[in-house]
């Protein structure tokens, strides 16, 4: 097999060491030449380079491995781009969260107007790896899962129509890894019919690959459990954070809405907003949780690594995303016709949802690039509830190509967490001023 470059834009994450834990272990079935980290943060990039030259020098020291903060250098000779960039780092997510709940209104990364003002961040940065893929490595593919995934992959198809990009998120994999903890049976057996937004779908079917029916024994645990274990042991790592493991018990509320499907855990923030603020700490939000936890666990870990000059026993693991990124990634090397849940142009695969909706949904990935599944007609309440959703996200990609107050201002009311315009103008204008540093100035 032919060996590839990859280049990580967003060398200085913490889920970074964890994706070159997952490239090195599965050399055997997408072979590396040349590894590189590309950061505009130079300090927090140096702190995971210096443990992942470690990693690398230790479990294969036959791929080339740097970290850079020049585009040039990062992007000439790569097959592929794996993008998971946060404009505006942890401290903005932080405001994203923060100002919201001031007005009683949903505060999370990716959803109701955090998730906007975050959308509007991403933008730029996103279409900018784009560019550099394209002015350095043509022939490559981004895969990109930089969240807001929806108004980013909105925002990818308006403005670079053919660049290619292939826009995912791990999230539907870590549910399923709950469904695997479930059943008892591994997720990659499973097969499923899903549909939906990012971070906003359903599943209506899950066989296994001998085609056993596998929803009876889901939706039962689900109406009892959500999609916790049953017990306080886990095997899911997300589940041992009680914000996590509530999210997950909260899908028996979301599933008792529409008892024939299986929902995204995210629903919860669109069905069950009033819930999620009364549970929420407008002090000590996720995102300090995040900074308290896990960047301060794993950034230490780096440095230790880095310090002792062997990976040998360390605590980093590859999570799912990683594994997600790696199969795709073979998929399109290799030609292996890999079945993945994709966020893609609809195009008639919903049949009575916008065809320019950016939907997700299951496709084949070859070196073709991916052929999106027909799903058919969806019922009405899931009809409606995205396309109010796509509404906003369009709304809001067309508010940073046009500089438009009027437009962000109507994409954060249409959405479904705020309860009014007036309350989303309290939140935009709250939004503009902390965002001052990176979006356009709005008219």
């Amino acid at each position: 097999m032919k060996a590839n470059s990859v280049v990580i834009a967003g060398g200085g994450s913490t889920y970074t060491a964890g994706i070159v834990m997952m490239l090195i272990e599965n050399q055997d079935i997408f072979p590396l030449r040349s590894l590189k980290l590309y950061d505009i943060d130079a300090n927090r990039q140096g702190i995971v380079a210096d443990a992942c030259a470690v990693i690398v020098k230790e479990r294969a020291p036959h791929v080339t491995f740097s970290a850079t903060t020049d585009p040039a250098e990062a992007f000439t000779d790569v097959d592929f781009v794996m993008a998971h960039i946060r404009a505006g780092g942890l401290p903005m997510r932080e405001k994203d969260e923060k100002i919201p709940l001031k007005y009683g209104v949903v505060g999370q990364e990716t959803c109701g107007p955090g998730g906007i003002a975050y959308g509007m961040r991403s933008i730029p940065a996103v279409i900018r790896l784009i560019d550099y893929m394209e002015t350095y490595s043509p022939h490559a593919w981004i895969l990109n899962y930089s969240n807001p995934a929806s108004i980013v992959a909105e925002a990818t198809r308006v403005l670079r129509p053919d660049s290619r990009i292939i826009n995912i998120c791990d999230m539907p994999i870590a549910i399923k890894k709950s469904f695997s903890d479930i059943l008892g049976i591994p997720e990659s057996d499973f097969v499923e019919r899903y549909y939906g937004l990012n971070h906003f779908g359903w599943w209506t079917e899950i066989h296994d690959k001998a085609g056993n029916d596998l929803m009876p024994a889901l939706k039962e645990h689900t109406r009892q459990w959500g999609y916790g274990p049953a017990a306080t042991e886990s095997g899911n790592p997300l589940l041992e954070e009680a914000s996590w493991m509530d999210t997950f018990r909260k899908t028996k509320d979301i599933h008792a809405v529409d008892p024939d499907t299986l929902p995204s855990t995210y629903l919860k923030y669109y069905l069950f907003p009033d819930y999620v603020v009364s549970h929420s700490n407008p002090d000590f939000t996720r995102a300090n949780e995040v900074m308290a936890h896990r960047e301060k666990n794993i950034f230490a870990e780096c440095r230790r690594i880095a310090e002792a000059g062997t990976a040998r026993d360390t605590t980093i693991e590859a999570g799912e995303h990683a594994e997600f990124v790696v199969h795709l990634a073979r998929a399109l090397a290799y030609n292996t016709y890999e079945r993945m849940l994709l966020i893609v142009p609809n195009n008639g695969a919903i049949a009575n949802v916008d065809p320019t909706a950016m939907v997700e949904i299951p496709c084949l990935v070859s070196k073709r690039g991916y052929e999106p599944l027909s799903i058919g007609t969806i019922p009405t309440f899931q009809k409606g509830l995205i396309e109010q959703q796509v509404s906003s996200e369009k709304l809001v990609v067309e508010a940073y190509i046009e500089k438009s107050y009027t437009k962000l201002w109507q994409a954060i009311t249409l959405n479904k967490t705020v309860p009014s315009a007036s309350v989303a103008k309290q939140i935009l204008d709250d939004l503009v001023e902390a965002n001052r540093d990176y979006w356009p100035e709005l008219d």
